[in-house]
């Protein structure tokens, strides 16, 4: 997670001075660097010993440090001059159209950014690792599993056999794994090793199963033990949203690249395949419509 994510978090966990201090943070974020913690201490009602705290807690050694870096996150994500709100796309005087607008102009930032994200060395390793598995496997909260669902399902029309766990049968089917076989780990934040998904993290390790997470910016438990890491786009807040729709596009893009770069390894093969079994699976589908009818 990002820090901003990771003051979120705390913000709604705490309430203690974690709160007070984090609210502030959030609420003056372009501003942080320029105040002192004497400015600070005062206008939070707290000190300079439980700012210093306050710091340690994200594990940075002291005020100067957490400042520095938040700074720089702020500077980071102001420099991409995107405007769309991710996290209130629309108010509740928006109408349809204002609705519409908004979120296809959400969708579109988020696909610009992911693709700023992406790795092209990262992304060819991720899709090398999942055409030698023999079996790709999904591990994912919902909704993250729903996404799940479908690249399982554009993994199997090309023949490489993949699935989709759930947290019941996780553990199981990780120690099922082996290092011929690939690990497909999706979760915005990446933390906490003792929850589903991050918790068979510790299995496929043990195993050497490589594992290709999904996850979001900044430094987390699931990117620090992963084989190959892609980025989610991280501008939505954890909790103070409508919906997960920046999330939830910004995985399914980096799918939808992952399954194109896979199935463009053995491009006239893979194309003659979904032919065939078209042809055969899906003969007796009939349209009106001329302009997608095919003659099979």
């Amino acid at each position: 997670m990002y820090l901003f994510q990771k003051i979120e978090e705390a913000v709604f966990k705490q309430n203690d001075a974690r709160r007070t201090i984090g609210e502030f943070i959030l609420a003056n974020r372009e501003k942080i660097s320029g105040y002192s913690m004497e400015e600070i201490a005062g206008m939070t009602h707290t000190s300079k010993p439980t700012l210093v705290r306050f710091a340690k807690y994200f594990d940075y050694s002291g005020w100067k440090e957490f400042t520095y870096a938040f700074a720089h996150e702020v500077a980071q994500f102001d420099e991409t001059n995107l405007d769309a709100n991710f996290n209130l796309p629309f108010d509740k005087s928006a109408d349809t159209l204002q609705i519409i607008e908004n979120l296809a102009d959400l969708s579109m930032q988020t696909i610009k950014e992911t693709t700023s994200l992406i790795s092209l060395s990262d992304m060819d390793k991720a899709s090398d690792i999942i055409n030698q598995a023999n079996t790709t496997v999904i591990f994912g909260r919902s909704p993250n599993s729903y996404l799940g669902e479908s690249f399982k399902r554009n993994l199997n029309t090309i023949y490489k056999r993949s699935l989709v766990t759930n947290a019941d049968e996780a553990g199981l089917i990780a120690n099922s794994l082996t290092n011929q076989d690939c690990a497909v780990i999706i979760s915005y934040s990446g933390d906490n090793p003792e929850t589903y998904p991050m918790k068979n993290v510790s299995i496929l390790l043990k195993n050497k199963v490589p594992i290709i997470s999904i996850t979001g910016g900044g430094e987390n438990y699931l990117r620090k033990y992963s084989t190959i890491s892609l980025n989610i786009a991280s501008r939505e807040r954890l909790y103070s949203k409508i919906a997960n729709f920046s999330t939830e596009e910004s995985i399914r893009f980096i799918l939808n690249v992952l399954y194109a770069k896979l199935f463009s390894l053995n491009y006239d093969e893979n194309l003659q395949t979904k032919i065939n079994d078209s042809r055969h699976l899906e003969g007796l589908r009939k349209t009106t419509f001329m302009d997608i009818s095919e003659d099979l």
